[in-house]
């Protein structure tokens, strides 16, 4: 299927699902603040990886580990946007759902993809996830990490099964993407596994 805009290049251009995550800007918001770890949301908490205080403070209420902030961010989200691993997993121990999207399709998934957090992709990918979900910026965690030149993400994403096929509007797929943008390692990634699946018989 055909998404939304995804890219204009040259590379220079960003991604407008990125802005979301620009400057870090929850970094700015917690610098503003009075320096105690008690005046922080849980959404800030997570995305600092602030394990000890965050588990205080979901202790307080059943409904806060799913809670969005006003962009629709779990705290799941906002730990898997930064690479904050351990409180990833112990998020996903406690029960917060990997499924959820913020208010423009955004998923742990794809913030983790962007960032290119192979292992957080992993964790998250074990829970069924859907490995080709899609915003409304017209991202999928492939092309995100394709993108951002995350190799192992490519890699861990083509290894689970992400659809090689999917299109930005722009008619970019991610080998398109790869190439357009000068990223030879990737490109020698989607080919390897383009390559593996025609040895497989699993390509028409």
């Amino acid at each position: 299927r055909k998404l939304k805009p995804f890219l204009s290049l040259p590379a220079g251009s960003s991604l407008k699902h990125s802005t979301t995550l620009t400057n870090r800007q929850r970094g700015n918001e917690v610098s503003a603040l009075p320096a105690t770890l008690d005046s922080l949301s849980i959404h800030q908490l997570a995305a600092q990886g602030e394990l000890s205080q965050l588990k205080e403070h979901l202790k307080k209420g059943d409904n806060l580990i799913n809670k969005p902030d006003e962009r629709g961010f779990t705290p799941l989200i906002w730990a898997s946007a930064f690479g904050e691993i351990e409180t990833v997993r112990f998020l996903l121990e406690w029960g917060a759902d990997p499924h959820i999207l913020a208010k423009e399709r955004e998923s742990a998934l794809s913030l983790a993809s962007t960032g290119g957090y192979t292992d957080i992709v992993g964790l998250l990918l074990e829970r069924d996830v859907d490995i080709n979900i899609y915003d409304w910026n017209g991202g999928t965690p492939l092309l995100y990490a394709v993108r951002g030149n995350h190799v192992k993400c490519v890699e861990a994403l083509l290894a689970r099964g992400a659809d090689l096929t999917t299109e930005a509007d722009s008619g970019y797929t991610p080998m398109d993407l790869a190439v357009a943008l000068g990223y030879r390692k990737v490109q020698q990634v989607i080919e390897n596994h383009i390559l593996k699946l025609f040895q497989n018989n699993l390509v028409p």
